[in-house]
């Protein structure tokens, strides 16, 4: 989880890393970009829900289970970070002019 946390920061890196909700997660002026946690069998990338339904097509194509909030990255497995890139340059765009959390 370490790398993808400095993979992020490195790639974005005017997103800054707060903890909130005892996850780490990426903010961009004040307003929530993704979170990310862990569970025994993988990794969660949380993006908001309306990302979520934008993707949902190429998370299939890339055979990555999700759900209705998050996309599940087993650690087994290598970590789909044209995914996260994508999800954050999603978020980035879309709330570009958003000012709250």
């Amino acid at each position: 989880m370490v790398e993808v946390l400095e993979w992020v920061s490195h790639n974005f890196p005017e997103l800054e890393l707060r903890i909130a909700w005892n996850q780490p997660m990426f903010t961009h002026h004040g307003t929530y970009i993704i979170g990310l946690s862990a569970a025994s069998k993988h990794m969660a990338m949380a993006p908001e829900r309306a990302t979520m339904i934008r993707f949902e097509q190429v998370m299939r194509e890339h055979g990555t289970d999700f759900g209705t909030m998050l996309a599940r990255q087993p650690w087994d497995k290598p970590f789909d970070y044209e995914l996260l890139d994508a999800f954050i340059q999603d978020q980035l765009t879309e709330k570009q002019d958003v000012t709250s959390f």
